[in-house]
């Protein structure tokens, strides 16, 4: 054989031969994409270095496939049953920050597909306790639809933004104080920064001033979805006000090339009146 090809595989065991290679075309929802490749005689199993799309529709719908089936975090979703590989990106940020209580309430902003509230429900769910005896509290809301989630208050195809729907989560909650509020809510991207920023800027602290009333004072976080812009440091000085710590954090999970970025607040001040 071609000593060539070889290189397009991972590397091999040296004393792994092989009499044949046998090449079976792989199938995702209709899309052909490329080859797995068998060694026979052998246990071993070698695949191309990356797997191509074949016939996507156009050149976005081809990077976007190319991404997707070439993402650890996609087939790791996959594996561990989480709607989205955005459940990587609050499991890395809770490891280092704990700000994922269990037995406490939590609300997950722009939570479809339901990623982010599986993690939530996973870790914040007492174990040993099925009846629920410490109180845990687990809303989330989209403006589109979700799934039902065992284990969470579910408020699907409802704009968080409207005070009316605000105000449907406050009485969900019956006079209960909130451990930590996450927002990944984000407009539909245009590619240009100038008309994207606002968006989500908006989104961001219709969050952060909901966060404001129900937060429990002391001990309350606030974890919100931005993208990198000039306004990102006046938003930063914008929780130093209300949260003792501040943190911009960008999980190892989010990608590199996306602008995506969070701003962490832990120990919620409270606000003094008067």
């Amino acid at each position: 054989m071609n000593s060539k090809l070889f290189r397009r595989f991972i590397p091999l065991q040296r004393s792994c031969f092989f009499k044949s290679l046998h090449r079976f075309p792989i199938f995702n929802n209709g899309l052909e994409i490329s080859y797995n490749y068998r060694c026979l005689h052998t246990s071993q199993r070698c695949f191309a270095d990356r797997i191509i799309p074949k016939n996507a529709k156009s050149g976005s719908s081809f990077e976007w496939l190319k991404r997707q089936l070439n993402d650890p975090y996609v087939k790791k979703a996959r594996y561990e049953n989480y709607r989205a590989r955005s459940a990587f990106k609050l499991i890395e940020i809770d490891d280092k920050y704990k700000i994922l209580k269990p037995g406490g309430t939590m609300i997950d902003c722009g939570a479809s597909p339901g990623a982010w509230t599986q993690v939530m429900v996973k870790r914040c769910y007492p174990q040993g306790d099925p009846k629920n005896k410490n109180g845990t509290l687990i809303i989330a809301i989209d403006i589109s639809g979700i799934a039902p989630i065992e284990g969470a208050a579910v408020i699907p195809n409802t704009d968080f933004t409207n005070p009316l729907n605000q105000a449907k989560i406050i009485t969900l909650l019956r006079d209960r104080k909130v451990d930590t509020v996450c927002s990944d809510m984000a407009p539909k991207a245009s590619g240009q920064a100038e008309l994207d920023q606002p968006g989500i800027i908006k989104l961001f602290l219709s969050a952060l001033q909901f966060s404001i009333q129900v937060l429990k004072p002391e001990t309350g976080n606030f974890l919100g979805k931005l993208w990198e812009g000039n306004r990102t440091k006046e938003l930063c000085m914008l929780m130093e006000n209300l949260f003792e710590n501040v943190n911009i954090v960008k999980p190892p999970s989010s990608r590199c090339d996306s602008s995506e970025l969070f701003i962490l607040g832990t120990k919620f001040k409270g606000i003094k009146y008067g």
